[in-house]
């Protein structure tokens, strides 16, 4: 569902979510139906709430922004799956993360 745009918007919805909660979005990257997020987050932050924010607002903000492309790829009527993962990243060089990330094809 995701094209160039979307990913776009996506990404700066992402960053001032990120801000809301004094984290920083470290990296974006994504592809046709997923994405990929590098995020440095304070411990008093618990992940599943920003998780849960960063995507009701998308959700929410893309669907405005874009309501007719993202209808047609919606059947249950969610934007995002209600899983995640999540994996801390404190002992691998940050520079092998970003580079993952950055390696995921974009859709053109």
């Amino acid at each position: 569902m995701f094209t160039e745009e979307m990913l776009r918007c996506c990404e700066s919805i992402m960053i001032e979510v990120c801000d809301d909660f004094g984290a920083v979005l470290v990296d974006f990257n994504g592809e046709h139906d997923h994405v990929h997020l590098l995020v440095h987050y304070p411990p008093k932050v618990a992940l599943s709430v920003l998780v849960n924010s960063l995507k009701g607002v998308s959700a929410r903000l893309l669907r405005k922004e874009f309501g007719p492309h993202v209808g047609q790829y919606l059947s249950d009527g969610h934007f995002w799956s209600p899983s995640y993962f999540a994996a801390s990243c404190g002992g691998a060089p940050l520079s092998i993360v970003k580079e993952y990330i950055e390696s995921q094809r974009r859709p053109g």
